[in-house]
């Protein structure tokens, strides 16, 4: 049934007020090089005070396969800081898939790095939550602090108490209001929900969280509230993609024997930058700034807007409190030991496919390696192709216009509202749609925005199990055609891959 489409717009514009968010202003790199000394030495600066309390941190990577290498590199990373700066392994929580480090792909057996030239990140990790543990009902579980709830893994939870400091960092997957793991999604609202359960039994002081994924920041956006003691900083805003670095061609490059990226370019810029200095000397706030400089200015076509999110009180707080300190750090000087201000990425919606690029690239012609990389090429590409269809024609089923779907994709809700009002509809919509058409994967996540409007708009799950059923009644037929080549090209240039003037007619799509 079709379902005029001014209608709708109207709905929209009366009861549910649509803007296009203005990116919060950016302090702007200084013509000028800043030298800043953190130590003692440093005159009228007041170090951090050891924290009372326990420092605990729980560290969750959400994807799995080798194309995503760079988000356990990231956690791994991150927990090695952590290590280092004297947090104590009984309260660092883990959660990874652990199929990188001795993935088949990998050139490096059992190490993952996570820079070029970098050292091994994988070292002691704690297994603590992988493979079929490393569940979002075992995340919330062991957020709670429910032991009995756990299933699997190492049993540890975040059994933190009053007095306790808590650092949370995930990287993976986004989009909106959404975060992946390995076996579904994590929901902003219920993420929010598990956090004031948290804060009403008074389980933690105070509570830091970095969030590494595309629109990132559409999972505090008008959910946290500014008195829970929680700080949250995002990779991106609500409405934009966060971006890979460290990949293959880039500057700096992955080592030539890759064929994936090694970071991400928000996880990256707070990692090194925690790597390097004295933080018993460097707040919240400090980092911020230095994370928000680096990421919007590493490429002027692939940047995303770090954002901050709940108490601001907190971000004059200092690192220390959350993350320790490495004493190695103790006389740092930025002049001495500066990281490239800015570097290449690619979006985490592509950065798969520029492995799969890659990887048939490289392989030598005739090859098992090569037609392997073929067949998963054309496997990844008729997939974006069916998700594109799909909700270009339930768009236009439910709302009348070819154009629908594009339109709510660029209906962005005001920074002070939550990006759907009705989260129950919303998880509907998208339950109805893999029902009917196959998973979105990550991909087709880049398309939630268009089902949270649409429930904003007052669409019902009966109305999209209809068109989803049309749509979906038989898959495109992705023969080889031009189309598919033309897709092809545009993915190669959308992620500035440069260089790459072969006849595309070879991978025979």
């Amino acid at each position: 049934m079709d379902y005029p489409i001014v209608g709708i717009l109207l709905f929209i514009t009366l009861f549910s007020p649509f803007t296009k968010s203005e990116p919060p202003e950016l302090d702007r790199p200084s013509n000028e090089t800043e030298f800043i000394i953190h130590g003692n030495s440093k005159p009228n600066c007041k170090a951090a005070e050891p924290a009372k309390g326990k420092q605990w941190a729980v560290l969750i990577a959400g994807s799995t396969d080798y194309e995503n290498y760079r988000h356990q590199a990231d956690i791994c990373h991150a927990y090695q800081i952590l290590k280092k700066g004297g947090l104590k392994d009984e309260n660092i929580i883990v959660f990874m898939y652990d199929d990188i480090a001795f993935n088949v792909e990998n050139p490096r057996p059992g190490v993952i790095i996570n820079q070029p030239g970098g050292d091994d990140v994988y070292e002691g990790v704690p297994k603590d939550y992988t493979q079929s543990a490393a569940t979002v009902a075992n995340v919330f579980a062991v957020l709670l602090g429910n032991k009995t709830a756990v299933q699997g893994g190492s049993g540890k939870v975040l059994d933190s108490g009053p007095d306790d400091h808590v650092f949370i960092y995930y990287a993976d997957h986004g989009a909106t209001g959404i975060i992946g793991m390995t076996d579904g999604l994590i929901y902003a609202k219920d993420l929010i929900n598990v956090l004031k359960k948290k804060h009403e039994a008074k389980a933690y002081k105070t509570m830091v969280i970095y969030i590494e994924a595309c629109e990132a920041g559409s999972m505090f956006q008008g959910l946290l509230p500014n008195n829970w003691d929680i700080y949250a900083t995002t990779a991106a805003n609500a409405e934009e993609n966060s971006y890979g670095t460290y990949c293959p061609d880039d500057y700096p490059s992955a080592p030539s024997e890759y064929d994936t990226c090694l970071g991400d370019t928000y996880s990256v810029a707070w990692l090194e930058d925690s790597e390097m200095h004295d933080l018993r000397f460097e707040t919240l706030e400090k980092q911020y700034k230095t994370i928000r400089r680096r990421v919007f200015t590493q490429d002027l076509d692939f940047n995303s807007h770090v954002t901050q999110y709940g108490d601001m009180k907190l971000s004059k707080e200092f690192l220390f409190t959350y993350m320790g300190t490495n004493s190695d750090n103790d006389n740092y000087t930025s002049m001495a030991n500066s990281k490239p201000s800015g570097f290449s990425s690619a979006s985490q919606y592509d950065a798969e496919l520029l492995h799969f690029w890659y990887k048939f690239h490289r392989a030598p012609e005739g090859s098992t390696r090569k037609l392997e990389a073929q067949k998963e090429l054309h496997s990844k590409i008729s997939h974006r192709m069916h998700v594109d269809h799909s909700m270009k024609e339930i768009g236009k089923l439910i709302l009348g216009s070819e154009n629908s779907t594009m339109m709510l994709l660029k209906t962005v809700r005001p920074s002070d509202q939550p990006v759907v009002d009705d989260w129950d509809c919303y998880k509907m919509l998208v339950k109805t749609y893999e029902e009917h058409c196959g998973s979105l994967s990550r991909y087709g996540l880049k398309y939630t925005r268009a089902l949270a409007n649409m429930c904003n708009a007052g669409i019902k799950m009966e109305q999209m199990a209809v068109a989803s059923a049309k749509a979906c009644l038989t898959f495109p037929n992705f023969s080889p055609s031009i189309n598919v080549i033309t897709i092809f090209n545009h993915v190669m240039e959308l992620i500035c891959i440069k260089g790459l003037d072969e006849d595309f007619s070879s991978l025979k799509l």
